[in-house]
C-alpha cells in the first residue's frame, strides 16, 4: 500500500505523519500520478500550522513531478507514461501515489529532470507571473527583491536579470549573499546588519525602485513600502515572518500613490490555457539556460518533519524537494 504525509491537528512540524493511504482508481477527469519528486513551498507550512486552515484530517503539498500510471473516464491532454508537473493541485503532493484533476497536469520537458520539475513548478510559475504579470519587467528597471537566496528568489534573481533589470536583493548572511549574487543579484543587503530601506534609497541615488517583490510580510511591509518610488508597486506574496496587520490605505497615499496587491499563484494560473501559458515560458527560460534551477535540499519524503523545520529556520538556499 502507498505511503503519504498527513496531519490530524494543526501545530510544529511533529504533526506530521507518515501514513498508509488507499489510493482508488481515478474518476472522471482524473488521473494517477506516480511521484518521482515533490516540491517543498512556505505554503506548505501555512497550511500544516493552520495559517491557512484546511480540512482535518489532511493531505499536504501542492507541487509534484512524475509519472502517469492511470486515466479516468474523459481525460484528454496526457495519456499512461507521460512525464508531468503540476502546482497547483488541492493538498495532496506528500505521497508517493495520487489522483489529481489531469486539467492541472503539464508536460514535463524530457531536458528537465523530475527534481527540477518538482523544485521549479511553483516557485517558477510565481516568478513567471510575479516579473511577466504582476508588473512587467523592463530593460533599465531596478528590482528588489526579498529572500533573493531561496527558491522563488534565486528564479527571480536571474530572470529579472535575464530580462536586463537590476537586482536588488535581501539575505540574512555573507553565505546568501553569495548565492544571490551568483544567481544574478546586482546588489546584496544583509538585513540583519543595515536597513534595507535606506541602503535601497542610497543604491538608487534616493529615487527608490518601482517594485518590491515581499514575501517575508510583517517584518519586512513598512520599510519594503519605503523602498519605492512615487506610484510604484508593492507585492505582498507571503507571509514568512508573519501576516502584514491591517493597513491604512491612506499610508499609500502618503508614500507616493502607491500600489498595493497581494496576488497569488492560484489565480494567475485559473484557467488551463494560463497555465499552459505560465509553464510553456518557464520551461522555456530554464531549456535555455537563462535560469538554472539549484536544488539545495534533497529530503526523503517519510522526513518532511525535518524539512519543514530546516525552512522555517531560514536554513536552506535554493529549492528543495522531497523524494518518495
Amino acid at each position: 500500500m502507498p505511503h503519504a504525509i498527513r496531519f490530524h491537528r494543526t501545530g510544529g512540524p511533529e504533526v506530521l505523519q507518515w501514513e498508509s493511504v488507499d489510493v482508488p482508481p481515478p474518476g472522471a477527469g482524473e488521473a494517477r500520478v506516480r511521484h518521482h519528486a515533490v516540491g517543498l513551498n512556505y505554503i506548505d507550512t501555512y497550511h500544516r500550522g493552520g495559517l491557512y486552515p484546511v480540512p482535518l484530517p489532511s493531505g499536504l503539498g501542492q507541487e509534484g513531478a512524475g509519472v502517469v500510471e492511470a486515466l479516468g473516464e474523459g481525460v484528454t491532454g496526457v495519456k499512461v507514461g507521460d512525464r508531468v508537473a503540476y502546482a497547483t493541485s488541492p493538498l495532496g503532493a506528500y505521497a508517493e501515489v495520487r489522483n489529481i484533476d489531469a486539467s492541472l497536469l503539464v508536460p514535463l520537458p524530457a531536458a528537465i529532470s523530475f527534481e527540477q520539475g518538482a523544485a521549479m513548478m511553483m516557485q517558477g510559475l510565481t516568478a513567471q507571473y510575479l516579473l511577466r504579470r504582476t508588473y512587467r519587467v523592463q530593460p533599465g528597471d531596478t528590482v528588489l527583491i526579498h529572500a533573493a537566496a531561496g527558491g522563488v528568489g534565486t528564479i527571480v534573481c536571474q530572470w529579472a536579470k535575464a530580462l536586463g533589470a537590476t537586482v536588488i536583493g535581501t539575505v540574512s548572511s555573507e553565505h546568501k549573499a553569495a548565492i544571490a549574487h551568483a544567481h544574478g543579484c546586482d546588489h546584496t543587503i544583509i538585513y540583519t546588519r543595515e536597513n534595507f530601506s535606506a541602503r535601497v534609497r542610497e543604491i538608487t541615488g534616493g529615487k527608490g525602485v518601482p517594485v518590491v517583490y515581499d514575501s517575508i510580510g510583517k517584518d519586512t511591509f513598512m520599510d519594503s513600502l519605503a523602498c519605492l518610488r512615487p506610484l510604484g508597486l508593492m507585492v505582498s506574496f507571503g507571509n514568512a515572518s508573519g501576516a502584514v496587520p491591517p493597513v491604512d490605505i491612506g499610508l499609500l497615499a502618503r508614500m507616493g500613490s502607491l500600489f498595493l496587491t497581494r496576488p497569488t499563484l492560484f489565480s494567475y494560473a485559473a484557467t488551463r490555457e494560463d497555465l499552459l501559458g505560465m509553464a510553456a515560458e518557464l520551461f522555456d527560460v530554464v531549456t535555455s539556460g537563462k535560469v538554472k534551477i539549484e536544488i539545495g535540499q534533497r529530503y526523503a519524503l517519510r522526513d518532511a518533519a525535518q524539512a519543514h523545520m530546516d525552512l522555517e529556520a531560514r536554513s536552506t538556499t535554493g529549492s528543495s524537494v522531497l523524494l518518495p
